[in-house]
């Protein structure tokens, strides 16, 4: 059992920080150790969290990582990670199809986990990984940036201050040419534009939209064009109607560079985000397309620091989710996207 798993209360009286594994050492852990690092240099966060531990396949590799990122341990297998007392808090970096093993094991072991998005492969997946946060009283989060930040806050705000009326319309976009990636192309990682760039607006709907359940979207028009020779989508784009009368359009590729812009159309006027993977400002407009004012999105370390504030402060909080993404919205959104490869005939073989 984690030795922060008490009162936050009491963690802070005796000094004590969540130390933070990394699981993985590829592009996106090295993101996560760059952040730690700025974060253990902040005082902001130095009292709450502390980079701590990396555990890879290769002994070496894991080694060189730490090196690297100062990080006081490393590990050659992911076992070991598991055997230490003195981790708190594992950050899952793998790839999509790994996620639900290896979080079940490090919550198991006693360890809380931060899993990376997509959270898991699909539903089924994603559903016995919370059952065990449940049975073990582990945290277990997704690490979906944009659910932690600040912009969201704002968006949140600018919306149910009804300053652009009430929302019938949204769009949000995002796309990169990555195809050139191994694991974005392999069906047998989960591969394809959809898990890894297509849950960013998904998720901005579903924020912009409040978090309603399946329910309340009474119709989805959805199609993708596939990714020869692997048959993984390779773009994307879907409708969803909801009950309300409202719409929304996602659309993500992995061939292409797209604008990433989010839109929220409303009756007496809109609010145009830049680039809905890490918003920079958003732009208030009225009904005559006149801008009415600019919000700034606060600066921040590299983004990701928001995440693991949240999750270190749910550990010392003895809480198994985070506020910002707690398991119900998971869920919400794996089924979605559970829904929307049924609709095109995509299964990953595992499945």
């Amino acid at each position: 059992m984690s030795r922060l798993n008490g009162a936050r209360a009491t963690a802070e009286r005796t000094g004590a920080r969540v130390n933070v594994a990394i699981l993985g050492a590829g592009r996106i852990a090295r993101h996560m150790a760059d952040t730690l690092n700025l974060m253990a240099a902040d005082p902001r966060y130095a009292r709450l969290v502390a980079p701590y531990a990396v555990a890879a396949r290769d002994k070496e590799r894991a080694a060189a990582f730490a090196a690297e990122y100062h990080i006081p341990v490393s590990y050659g297998s992911y076992a070991e990670l598991l055997a230490d007392p003195d981790v708190d808090l594992v950050y899952i970096a793998t790839p999509h199809s790994l996620h639900a093993k290896q979080a079940i094991a490090c919550m198991r072991a006693g360890k809380n986990v931060l899993v990376e998005k997509s959270f898991t492969a699909n539903a089924a997946q994603a559903e016995p990984v919370l059952a065990v946060a449940r049975e073990t009283g582990m945290l277990c989060a997704e690490a979906i940036w944009t659910r932690y930040m600040p912009s969201r806050a704002i968006i949140d705000e600018l919306v149910a201050g009804g300053e652009i009326g009430e929302v019938r319309s949204i769009s949000a976009n995002l796309c990169y040419p990555v195809s050139g990636k191994a694991r974005m192309t392999d069906p047998a990682l989960a591969g394809g534009a959809l898990l890894d760039v297509g849950v960013y607006p998904l998720n901005f709907i579903d924020m912009v939209m409040g978090g309603h359940g399946e329910t309340a979207v009474s119709r989805i028009v959805t199609s993708m064009t596939p990714y020869e020779p692997t048959g993984v989508d390779a773009q994307n784009s879907t409708t969803l109607y909801y009950a309300d009368g409202t719409m929304a359009v996602s659309t993500s590729s992995m061939m292409v560079a797209s604008d990433r812009d989010g839109a929220v159309w409303g009756t007496d006027g809109y609010l145009l985000c830049r680039n809905i993977n890490n918003v920079e400002g958003v732009d208030v407009y009225g009904a005559d397309h006149a801008l009415r004012r600019h919000v700034e999105v606060p600066a921040q370390l590299t983004g990701y620091e928001y995440e693991v504030a949240a999750a270190a402060n749910a550990i010392l909080d003895g809480r198994i989710e985070c506020a910002e993404m707690p398991h119900a919205d998971t869920l919400r959104i794996m089924r979605l996207m559970d829904r929307l490869r049924g609709e095109w005939g995509l299964r990953y073989p595992f499945e």
